[in-house]
């Protein structure tokens, strides 16, 4: 190898060491490892035991590109963006999944049972979202503003629409997303077309909002995520159309300030975010100053989950989910919201079957087969979403 060039040579010496070495303190300082590999650490050592054989390829695939949908908005002139993503040969995988259902859900013969699993979830009419085919590694342009000022179409993992879809929102439901920031789900509520003005009954204090106007309520506790949600609000929804209202508190309140109000509560909760933490060193929760803050994750969850079937009527329904692989945080965290809604609440909670989602889905994504409770997409090369989990709660009392 020849001699270095540039700013290189500056900083090396012939002998390849540094020419101006850290001193004492700034060694004793430096952190041995960036937040990025310790994350990519920790989950060697726990999701090798949680995934097995599984793991290697779940691995690689969060180490490389991430892939994305187009959620089209229809709110905007829509139609010359969808012509395009068929120019494209992007699919809708919504409408496929919901045209499987509606197929499934009759005999296939004389004296067949019918297939209620699936036909239970019908997917939204007014849910459009486009991805490339399995392998197809494309991607999309970035949105565009329409002849009516607003953006053509959402760009966000397709996996994270299938809380919304579980949460099965109907016509006329009062529906809260109780961790709302950055605003991609609360995008995907109200483009359903079936959120309405929640109950007065239910009007929490003033300090909290003047009048809950909105038919969603969307929240979030982050400043900086709140603000980026009315952003998403503005550049996709018109002005003149009052279906939201945003608030920022904090979500393990909400049981105390609205219980009993909402058909419909959304909890995507802060998680460990792993495809982030092991590809970004800012904001990442793997950073040494938050280690607390990880640890206490879990006992954050359950007490948001708590907190959102508190505010779901009974009779009602919410979804949890994140986009975490641990079950730590997913599993472990269901079950001890329904203990302790059970225990200091005498609440009774269903947690639902979602093995439907499996099915209907399966061209699109790729599902852990082993859940307990709820489902858990996982990323692949061939279908790089993920990760996402989601489980939906019946409240019962």
């Amino acid at each position: 190898m020849g001699p270095a060039h540039g700013p290189l040579a500056a900083a090396v010496s012939p002998a390849g060491e540094p020419e101006h070495p850290l001193s004492p303190w700034q060694a004793s300082t430096e952190p041995k490892f960036s937040p990025a590999r310790l994350a990519l650490q920790n989950f060697d050592v726990n999701y090798k035991v949680q995934f097995g054989e599984l793991w290697p390829s779940v691995r690689v695939s969060l180490l490389s590109e991430h892939k994305y949908g187009a959620l089209v908005n229809h709110f905007s002139a829509w139609d010359k963006a969808v012509s395009e993503l068929e120019r494209l040969q992007a699919q809708e995988f919504v409408t496929q999944a919901r045209r499987r259902g509606q197929q499934e859900a009759f005999p296939q013969g004389p004296g067949a049972p019918p297939r209620p699993p699936a036909a239970r979830w019908p997917c939204s009419p007014n849910l459009r979202c486009y991805t490339f085919a399995r392998g197809d590694i494309g991607r999309f342009r970035p949105p565009r503003a329409s002849s009516l000022g607003l953006l053509d179409y959402y760009l966000l993992d397709a996996s994270s629409l299938l809380p919304v879809l579980a949460l099965d929102v109907q016509p006329g439901d009062a529906v809260l997303d109780l961790c709302a920031g950055p605003g991609g789900k609360t995008l995907a509520l109200l483009l359903t077309g079936c959120c309405r003005e929640p109950s007065q009954s239910g009007q929490p204090p003033q300090e909290l909002v003047a009048a809950l106007s909105g038919h969603l309520t969307a929240n979030d506790i982050s400043g900086s995520r709140a603000r980026r949600l009315r952003q998403v609000l503005r550049s996709y929804v018109p002005q003149d159309v009052n279906h939201v209202q945003v608030t920022s508190q904090d979500g393990r309140m909400w049981g105390d300030l609205e219980r009993d109000t909402y058909d419909r509560v959304l909890v995507d909760v802060p998680c460990t975010t792993d495809r982030h933490s092991v590809l970004e060193e800012n904001n990442n929760i793997f950073q040494r100053s938050r280690k607390t803050e990880r640890q206490m994750l879990p006992m954050l969850q359950v007490q948001l989950l708590v907190a959102g079937l508190l505010a779901t009527r009974p009779g009602g329904a919410a979804v949890y989910s994140t986009c975490t692989l641990s079950h730590l945080q997913n599993e472990y965290v269901v079950g001890g919201a329904v203990e302790i809604l059970a225990n200091q609440y005498q609440i009774h909670v269903q947690v639902e079957d979602l093995s439907c989602f499996r099915h209907l889905f399966q061209d699109t994504f790729s599902f852990f087969p082993s859940c307990r409770m709820g489902e858990l997409v996982l990323p692949v090369l061939w279908a790089n979403f993920g990760p996402m989990y989601f489980c939906r709660l019946r409240r019962l009392t």
